[in-house]
């Protein structure tokens, strides 16, 4: 069963900045791209950004553009979430999974809590 570890979370105030991590115990030639998402208590899981594994197209919610930048090492089955200029609404718990689009495909996996002070 494939596995996704997510890390990178924590505290910080609203301005700065963090780094995502997700791990991926395997690849399949199937998964053609990556996403995080995040929930909080509040709302229902969201998309936030995805990255496709062959080209590095990316896509990003209108929320995260021009802050959030996602990327991504095929060769460590590992992809990032850079996160500057948090504000205290992307406080949540942030996510990665295998996606088709925006959908995800995956059981979800523990996440990583990332709380922004204001």
């Amino acid at each position: 069963q494939v596995q996704l570890v997510e890390s990178g979370g924590g505290l910080v105030q609203a301005g700065g900045s963090l780094r995502l991590s997700c791990v991926m115990s395997e690849r399949t030639a199937s998964w053609s791209a990556m996403g995080w998402f995040r929930q909080t208590e509040r709302m229902e899981r969201e998309f936030v950004a995805a990255i496709s594994w062959s080209r590095g197209l990316t896509d990003y919610a209108d929320s995260v553009k021009g802050r959030f930048t996602i990327s991504k090492d095929n060769a460590k089955n590992t992809m990032y979430l850079q996160m500057n200029s948090l504000k205290a609404e992307d406080t949540a718990i942030y996510y990665c999974n295998s996606v088709v689009g925006r959908q995800p495909k995956l059981p979800w996996s523990q996440g990583t809590q990332v709380t922004v002070s204001s």
